[in-house]
């Protein structure tokens, strides 16, 4: 029997639920149903804790965020894995000082105000996203990932391990191989959000590493936009990279992988704890300019 599970949670620092959602609109690899009133964010996600569908609603009310999950499965975790997906589970009470220390982020906190990282439900759809994602553009990954959903998926959910665990189509290179071996990570547990945010970021990446098919790119990708880690600095996402060489005027001599690896680590101390949020929004800021699309990340 479907059961509903409503509370409400106080959060720390700022958090616009209205950039947000224009956010998560803009964002490829996740998909909002329809959504009836601009003033809240509807979802349908699959739990991570017990593989089940879950429908969720979730408004703001000043600095409280009222959050509602309907499913078959364990709302309780349904609720935590919501407040992990929309990063509310993060004090970020000072987050505000970043902006106070640099005034590249202070600019990026003004334009996205109060965006919190969102669009992953989990780290297990973020890696089925690696997956498929790689090598290819992302329109063609995004419609891949639509077929898989739409053929295997529950009601408009990513289907679970079990189900992508078995699924036999056909995908360009070792992408099915891979998939699989994604879903038996989940199976196992090791692409848990709650699982993953227990490690420290290091171990989480080395975790994530060892499955079949996910290097160091793909690992940020899980453990920073899937786990939603608050201080990682992502090293290996080109577009960042040059992001903040504009950004911060680093000199082509600095363009060097090494070099510029270190200049971004010490920029990026300012950003600290926050170097993941702080990431996301250069690169949503950045794909907004240069494509003239909706902000996403």
């Amino acid at each position: 029997m479907i059961a509903s599970r409503e509370t409400e949670h106080t959060i720390l620092g700022p958090w616009s639920l209205e950039t947000s959602k224009m956010f998560w609109e803009g964002f490829t690899p996740g998909a909002l149903i329809e959504q009836a009133d601009a003033q809240e964010i509807r979802a349908v996600f699959l739990s991570d804790t017990d593989w089940t569908r879950v429908e969720m609603v979730v408004t703001q009310h000043g600095d409280t965020a009222r959050i509602t999950v309907a499913g078959l499965g364990d709302l309780e975790a349904a609720t935590d894995q919501v407040r992990r997906f929309l990063s509310l589970d993060i004090d970020g009470t000072a987050w505000p000082e970043v902006g106070s220390r640099d005034p590249v982020i202070a600019d990026a906190q003004a334009q996205l105000l109060g965006l919190r990282p969102c669009g992953f439900y989990s780290p297990y759809e973020a890696a089925a996203w690696a997956v498929l994602s790689q090598r290819i553009q992302m329109s063609q990954a995004a419609r891949l990932k639509a077929t898989i959903q739409d053929t295997y998926g529950d009601d408009g959910a990513f289907p679970a391990p079990a189900v992508l665990r078995n699924i036999q189509i056909d995908l360009p290179g070792r992408k099915l191989e891979y998939l699989h071996a994604v879903a038996d990570a989940a199976i196992d547990g090791r692409l848990s959000g709650a699982s993953l945010r227990s490690l420290s970021s290091d171990d989480a990446l080395r975790q994530v590493q060892e499955i079949t098919g996910l290097g160091p790119f793909a690992a940020e990708l899980v453990v920073i936009r899937g786990a939603n880690f608050a201080d990682v600095l992502p090293r290996n996402e080109a577009r960042l990279a040059a992001e903040i060489a504009e950004r911060y005027d680093i000199p082509h001599a600095a363009s060097g992988k090494s070099t510029a690896d270190t200049v971004m680590a010490e920029i990026a101390e300012n950003w600290s704890p926050f170097r993941s949020w702080a990431s996301v929004h250069l690169r949503a800021l950045r794909e907004s300019r240069l494509t003239g699309h909706s902000l996403g990340g």
